[in-house]
């Protein structure tokens, strides 16, 4: 339509200013940008909300690590026919590496898990009597729960806790600079629900598990004691990794299949090491 106004009047300005209006804006300098916004008619793109998978911990003898997690903290074992490296925490997974020095998850992009139960001063109570490192006592938190942190025999730091509306798996805790970034990067990739756990903490929610991050800078988490943490698609894994690739998603495992499952890796902020499966 522009290339038929023949005289560049002040006319055929104005109207090529309201024709080009629809379709950017201009910047400050004159120069069109363009307005991100999907054609006319189009929703956008849903986000497919992933499941949370599991934890994949790093020790030197797995069956020492699926004992003494279902003797002190009440894993369950898994479904017939799975492996025996591995309990069920509600519908969470706790998996266990062979690794024969692991290095603690403090300080790590993954820094620690959190267990809620039903009476945290008996738990605890039970813990020290067995020996249990307790690293912090119980403390209240106002406003949200009682809590204590323990760390397993292997370097992974659990944070105990007393959360009525959210018992067994509570959450997992992230370390990144930057936080805020970090649950963007999921919410873009991974879905989920962005919330604030008891009205006050900023986090994601995947069914009943919650992902906090604290701001703090953090070493890669694969080599600790908690070496990753995993989430399930419900699409063709070749499919979904496709579909993060083309969103910048640093794949660090092509997807392959594995036992009875299909399994890669990426990695997420803060050299995060996560699994992505389709079971």
């Amino acid at each position: 339509m522009l290339q038929s106004l023949r005289k560049p009047g002040p006319m055929t300005l104005v109207l090529a200013v309201l024709l080009l209006g629809g379709q950017a804006q201009l910047g400050m300098a004159g120069t069109p940008t363009s307005t991100a916004q999907p054609p006319a008619g189009l929703a956008p793109a849903a986000i497919e909300t992933l499941t949370y998978d599991h934890v994949h911990f790093g020790v030197p003898d797995p069956a020492k690590a699926v004992e003494w997690y279902a003797k002190y903290l009440g894993g369950q074992p898994g479904p017939a026919g799975e492996p025996n490296d591995r309990l069920l925490f509600g519908k969470t997974r706790f998996i266990f590496l062979k690794t024969d020095k692991p290095l603690p998850s403090a300080g790590s992009a993954v820094d620690h898990i959190g267990l809620s139960v039903p009476n945290l001063a008996a738990k605890i109570m039970e813990l020290q009597t067995a020996g249990v490192k307790i690293v912090t006592p119980i403390q209240e938190e106002p406003g949200l729960f009682k809590h204590a942190f323990i760390e397993d025999p292997w370097g992974a730091k659990i944070e105990v806790l007393q959360d009525p509306e959210t018992l067994g798996f509570h959450h997992v805790h992230l370390r990144a600079p930057d936080p805020e970034g970090a649950f963007k990067w999921y919410l873009e990739m991974f879905g989920g629900e962005r919330k604030k756990l008891k009205g006050r903490v900023d986090a994601l929610k995947y069914g009943e598990v919650w992902v906090l991050a604290e701001k703090g800078e953090a070493t890669l988490s694969e080599g600790h004691a908690i070496d990753h943490i995993g989430w399930r698609t419900t699409m063709d894994l070749s499919a979904k990794a496709a579909e993060l690739k083309a969103k910048g998603v640093k794949f660090t495992t092509e997807p392959r299949p594995f036992r009875d499952i299909h399994i890669s890796y990426v990695e997420g902020p803060a050299a995060v090491k996560i699994e992505l499966l389709q079971r």
